[in-house]
């Protein structure tokens, strides 16, 4: 019988007026902000591994910064970053990578030499996608996503020993599905343009994507995300 998904009481964003946690004592903190899509990757990669009572979260307000973030903990004064053995490291892509080969549970990347390689010009695609993704709000989202998302569809295509971009779930999955979370709302809100709409492939991960409770339980509230999305964006 499976074990019930573990569900967290997350605690409140630390801001400028909140005292330091115990640095650099031993316990291994995941620096993160509820909002962001890098940080919510490492979140999720924490989840997955089953981490959640040896990473503790600590979510940063990045609109109100304590000062110690950036003098203490991580100079880049950014998130995601994890405090782990006496040092602070941080981007996401190299973090998800991290937790997955230095902490015990599932393995989140195959070992098929030709789902490596593909993993890895997946991940390397994720910074074109969201950039493409974030220019197009200025324009036409519908013709300048279109052969972003498309790729995505096509490498959803590749592999057909699952659902994921790898056949079975791995760090790919997680790279991706923050960004594509909050895309699939904003554009839907503001654009009336449905980003699954001839792509059977895309919306069939996003569905499977979405039964996950360790996933589910990183989401953000669509209205604070469209909120947050227009005040940035619009």
């Amino acid at each position: 019988m499976a074990s019930p998904p573990v569900v967290e009481d997350l605690p409140a964003p630390l801001n400028a007026s909140s005292e330091p946690p115990a640095l650099f004592d031993g316990t291994t903190r995941l620096y993160t902000s509820y909002i962001c899509p890098y940080a919510q990757r490492v979140w999720i990669t924490r989840n997955l591994k089953g981490m959640q009572d040896k990473i503790k979260l600590v979510p940063i307000d990045l609109g109100n910064r304590p000062a110690w973030y950036k003098e203490k903990v991580y100079p880049e004064n950014k998130v995601p970053a994890l405090e782990h053995n006496g040092k602070v490291i941080g981007e996401s892509l190299d973090l998800i990578k991290y937790l997955d080969s230095n902490f015990e549970g599932p393995s989140l990347y195959p070992e098929d030499p030709a789902k490596r390689e593909f993993g890895e010009e997946l991940l390397k695609y994720t910074d074109m996608f969201n950039n493409t993704i974030y220019s197009s709000f200025k324009g036409d989202p519908a013709k300048e996503t279109a052969p972003v998302l498309d790729y995505l569809e096509n490498a959803l295509h590749r592999f057909s020993d699952g659902p994921f971009f790898l056949g079975q779930l791995s760090l790919v999955d997680i790279a991706y599905i923050p960004f594509i979370e909050r895309f699939q709302i904003f554009l839907s809100e503001v654009f009336k343009y449905d980003i699954t709409e001839g792509r059977p492939k895309l919306a069939s991960w996003i569905e499977e994507m979405n039964k996950m409770d360790t996933y589910a339980q990183t989401k953000i509230d669509p209205k604070v995300l469209m909120e947050y999305y227009k005040k940035r964006f619009m």
